[in-house]
């Protein structure tokens, strides 16, 4: 039997040579249709809106929150005590009856503390109470009472070893009565401070 040629085979057939799959059911391909492209109308309008909603909306957010921010503040230095609270109006704002007051003159005022040590420990700045007890004869009781609460440090000057016992100046900010307070307890009683 004589061998023919492959291409011979499928063109006396009519069929194409088998590869040994079997025939593929898949439709034939179809081209995809022309389309114009989609364009939304007032899309970029929407965004701006939409972001300057958000702006408005966090700006509101950021004043509300600055409100109670400082109406807590207020609150909280003004709040009532506790013989405050049955008052009255103590439920009404607390700037509908306080009354402005008028700013103290603060001025500086020397002071002569009987401990010099403790003179040595202050620095500008810092916050002290001054307790003036009274000159009285050694194993007598004295009184003391506090003439100054509160004062600032301006000033340390430098102490002296020569001065001896006699003390050591500072410095005070106070207000005008405050000093004249402090001047007239120096005159009849020893002064000490209390670091606040």
């Amino acid at each position: 039997m004589s061998s023919l040629p492959l291409s011979s085979l499928s063109s006396s057939s009519g069929r194409p040579p088998s590869s040994g799959l079997p025939p593929s059911s898949a439709p034939e391909p179809v081209g995809v249709p022309q389309f114009a492209p989609l364009r939304v109308r007032g899309g970029a309008h929407r965004l701006r809106r939409a972001m300057r909603r958000r702006r408005r909306a966090l700006a509101a957010g950021l004043a509300m929150t600055a409100a109670a921010l400082a109406a807590s503040g207020a609150r909280g230095a003004d709040a009532p005590g506790p013989d405050k609270a049955d008052s009255p109006g103590a439920g009404a704002p607390a700037a509908a009856h306080r009354e402005p007051r008028p700013t103290a003159e603060m001025v500086s005022a020397p002071v002569r503390i009987a401990d010099a040590a403790t003179v040595r420990l202050l620095r500008p700045g810092d916050r002290v109470d001054v307790i003036a007890a009274a000159n009285s004869p050694a194993g007598e009781a004295s009184e003391a009472r506090v003439v100054a609460s509160g004062a600032r440090v301006t000033d340390v000057p430098r102490v002296s070893e020569a001065v001896g016992d006699g003390g050591a100046l500072v410095v005070l900010t106070v207000p005008r009565a405050t000093a004249a307070a402090l001047a007239g307890a120096s005159t009849t009683s020893r002064l000490a401070v209390t670091v606040c």
